[in-house]
């Protein structure tokens, strides 16, 4: 695992899924990738804010793409989050986090124009429920709205390898079944867990 903020931001770079790699027809959204040196920090009002990353985080990456709509399907919307603490503490705390946030806020502010309702949580350690591939994970589900555009599911997966943490948001959108949806995200999730395995494996 990496221990130094530039070790840490190699592997969340390496680690991140872009356009090219969810498949043939995403493209980057704009912006294509969070500011270097933040994270997301949901606020005391609920909404998601950008901010400098605090003490214990080495690295953090956030990278936004899509599927163009099209003959009667609409826009799918990705994300992915790749962030890299000093310590399995400091990693376990953010899925703790991530399970709370939930109950202290249900409804969620994105951007300015993207909102989430009816957001559920659960965790499933390594073990529970035939979980092998992650040392803790945590999926939440609920309704994703934009304003003055589609209405679908959302979906983050979020799981923890040792001190990094990887995490998929996959937002739903019409012509598209939630196995569908439930696919992208877990495919997406469980490739970039290789990448992470294997970059610690070069060390």
């Amino acid at each position: 695992m990496p221990r130094t903020s530039a070790a840490a931001e190699r592997l969340v770079r390496s680690v991140a899924l872009g356009p090219d790699d969810w498949g043939r027809g995403f493209v980057a959204q704009s912006p294509g990738e969070s500011t270097p040196g933040t994270w997301a920090v949901l606020d005391g009002t609920c909404r998601w804010q950008r901010e400098r990353l605090p003490k214990g985080v080495l690295a953090s990456l956030s990278r936004y793409s899509s599927l163009p709509g099209g003959d009667g399907k609409g826009t799918v919307k990705v994300t992915v989050a790749v962030t890299a603490h000093d310590s399995v503490l400091g990693a376990d705390e953010q899925l703790s986090t991530t399970l709370e946030e939930v109950l202290r806020c249900p409804e969620q502010r994105l951007r300015s124009d993207e909102r989430l309702t009816g957001l559920m949580s659960l965790g499933t350690p390594f073990g529970a429920r035939e979980q092998r591939y992650a040392d803790d994970s945590v999926l939440e589900t609920g309704e994703y709205a934009e304003e003055g555009g589609g209405t679908g599911s959302y979906r983050w997966m979020v799981a923890r390898l040792g001190t990094v943490v990887v995490a998929v948001a996959v937002k739903g959108a019409e012509g598209y079944t939630q196995p569908e949806l439930n696919e992208l995200g877990t495919s997406a999730l469980v490739q970039m867990l290789e990448r992470v395995q294997q970059q610690v494996e070069k060390k």
